[in-house]
């Protein structure tokens, strides 16, 4: 392992061991656990909770809205753009909303939604929002990327729909849809706790966050606030990695297909 491996692997936690190190200094400085709550203070309030069996129940039921949502806004941005790249009529009838969505604040969107949405299912809501425009326009780019060339190979060879879809336009897609992914992960689940501070529904880390606020339990927003950044990053890695790895897989699978052909 050279000198430059063993920088990158060490230069995490030293950034974060430095950025700590700032923050108790500056919560040393204040002296206020109200304004300002030290490293310690938050790790104390943080095992306190861990030991709640409430604690896991809260932190499940958000997990389960918003990876329900990221899923459905997947399984919606893969068919909407799927018919979308392939009839113009309505690619011009859906782009307006997709860019009407992406432009407007998430805020309104929430604050609208309250009227109408029960406010256990509008995180869920929200998520939706998020993810479906990204997945839509990259499967769309995807489909419309796919080389004329191998449409023309797949002709000539009499490819079945299904040996099309599995050899030609999966491959091609997948890397548009990780990069959809990448984009949209980070930004659900933020949406989603954000929803939730502002419905409150039964259950679930935002509400917690917007309790802690009201009673001033500086020390337990900031734990519950160390959760969200913990959970985000773990659920974008693990997602990003599964779906990483079905694509290596895809490569390789076509690969052999080709060769055994040749």
């Amino acid at each position: 392992m050279n000198g430059k491996k063993i920088l990158k692997i060490i230069s995490v936690p030293l950034s974060l061991l430095f950025w700590i190190a700032v923050w108790a200094i500056i919560s040393l400085r204040v002296s206020n656990e109200f304004l300002l709550p030290s490293p310690k203070d938050t790790l104390t309030a943080l095992f306190a909770m861990v030991r709640e069996s409430e604690f896991w129940i809260i932190t499940a039921s958000s997990l389960l809205r918003i990876l329900f949502g990221i899923v459905i806004a997947a399984i919606l941005g893969v068919i909407l753009g799927v018919i979308t790249a392939r009839l113009e009529m309505l690619d011009s009838l859906f782009s307006p909303l997709m860019t009407l969505v992406k432009a407007t604040p998430i805020a309104s969107f929430i604050v609208l939604a309250l009227l109408w949405i029960d406010r256990n299912t509008l995180p869920v809501f929200i998520t939706v929002l998020i993810v479906l425009p990204i997945v839509h326009s990259n499967i769309s780019s995807g489909i419309r990327s796919v080389k004329k060339e191998l449409l023309q190979v797949a002709k000539v060879y009499r490819f079945s729909p299904s040996k099309k879809l599995l050899k030609i336009y999966v491959p091609s897609v997948l890397p548009f849809f990780l990069a959809a992914c990448r984009a949209s992960l980070g930004m659900a689940w933020k949406a989603g706790i954000a929803a939730e501070v502002l419905c409150t529904p039964k259950d679930a880390i935002g509400t917690q966050i917007y309790f802690s606020k009201t009673y001033l339990e500086t020390p337990d927003l900031f734990a519950w606030t160390l959760i969200v950044i913990i959970l985000s990053v773990v659920i974008e890695k693990l997602l990003l990695l599964g779906i990483t790895s079905v694509i290596k897989r895809l490569h390789v699978s076509g690969k052999e297909d080709g060769n055994a052909e040749a």
